[in-house]
């Protein structure tokens, strides 16, 4: 079994494979200030209940964007999997093609690396996180350059948090736009109002790309609602970046055949 860990901004998806199909995820709460024997328990005990040893596990694959949390979750991996993980961009390059020198963060560049083998190039991918990030790749595999957003949540919270009578609503679009109360005028102000943005960007970055049809591909845990709310997402895959920690794993095994 491999575990794939994806230490994002706000939480650390856990994902165990057998081969090729995810046995079980989880998610827990990115904290820097959590020591590794509580990472190990909390992630240990998600592993009891999907009735597996954490000791069975073969190896561990780390993607992180917060490096404040990577030593205790490094201990946490070597003291109750058994395992020194592996690191993105530490131990192993993604393996993705660059048109320019920067290189991306590992969670876009494996969640990139997974959308080119499952759906082909060219190809625009949308993250829905944290932040919201905007990709484009060429026909060849090249990626060209994105842009970086404001994520969604965090804009329905600064709205609630820089004005005195506005309450914080759930986030959702309702079926009309002109608002029959606050809470949908928020909702369609806000709501709306992202998906005309992420629209705007599809339609500019397919032209720039100009390489006829493109696959638009959204993940994150806020594109089923982008989508359902927008005919130009093509494909929702909320598995991409465990999927392309699993690929850049297997590129380490090939590049280390040792092991």
């Amino acid at each position: 079994m491999l575990l794939t860990i994806d230490v994002g901004n706000t939480n650390m998806v856990f994902a165990l494979y057998e081969g090729e199909t995810v046995a079980g995820s989880f998610r827990l709460r990115t904290d820097a200030s959590a020591t590794a024997d509580e990472i190990g328990l909390m992630a240990s005990e998600y592993f009891h209940r999907f009735g597996y040893d954490p000791m069975a596990v073969e190896n561990v694959i780390i993607s992180s964007v917060v490096p404040g949390v990577m030593s205790n979750l490094k201990n946490a991996s070597e003291t109750y999997f058994g395992k020194t993980p592996i690191v993105v961009d530490q131990d192993v390059d993604t393996g993705l093609k660059y048109e320019g020198d920067e290189r991306l963060g590992s969670d876009r560049a494996v969640a990139m690396v997974a959308a080119i083998a499952k759906y082909g190039a060219p190809l625009i991918l949308l993250d829905f996180g944290t932040a919201t990030s905007i990709d484009a790749v060429a026909s060849d595999g090249t990626y060209l350059g994105g842009t970086i957003g404001t994520g969604l949540r965090v804009a329905m919270n600064a709205l609630n948090q820089v004005t005195a009578l506005l309450p914080r609503v759930d986030l959702g679009m309702p079926d009309h736009v002109i608002g029959r109360n606050t809470v949908e005028q928020i909702q369609a102000g806000v709501v709306g109002s992202y998906v005309g943005g992420v629209e705007y960007l599809i339609s500019r970055m397919a032209e720039e790309l100009d390489e006829g049809p493109v696959t638009v591909v959204a993940t994150g845990g806020l594109s089923w609602l982008i989508a359902a709310n927008t005919d130009m997402i093509q494909v929702v895959d909320p598995d991409l970046v465990p999927e392309g920690i699993r690929l850049t794993y297997l590129k380490y095994l090939r590049e280390h055949p040792e092991i």
